[in-house]
């Protein structure tokens, strides 16, 4: 599916706030980590791990290409970073793509 410049455009916008809140909520989790009462090389090594796996997610880190636009927010559907609820502005093509996708 080639997405239509109004989505790409709308994709584009939206990015960044996606990413943002995601990483606070990493931010988050990493703080009840480190409050915990393991001791301090349990919470940096554990820390670590989980840095090294969060920063591959969709929710971190894309390269924004608009023939990958789709997969990206299937990905970022699934990394939990966005809700189908985030799409509500998308085209009905765009969304009923998603679901699909989804679905498989």
């Amino acid at each position: 599916m080639e997405p239509s410049k109004r989505d790409w455009k709308l994709f584009r916008d939206k990015i960044s706030t996606w990413q943002e809140n995601y990483m606070g909520k990493l931010v988050i989790k990493y703080t009840v980590l480190l409050n915990d009462k393991l001791p301090a090389s349990s919470k940096f090594w554990e820390l670590e791990k989980q840095i090294r796996q969060d920063k591959k997610k969709s929710g971190v880190m894309l390269n924004l290409r608009k023939q990958e636009m789709v997969f990206d927010i299937v990905r970022l559907i699934n990394d939990k970073a966005i809700t189908m609820d985030d799409l509500e502005e998308f085209s009905d093509e765009l969304r009923d793509y998603v679901k699909y996708l989804q679905e498989k």
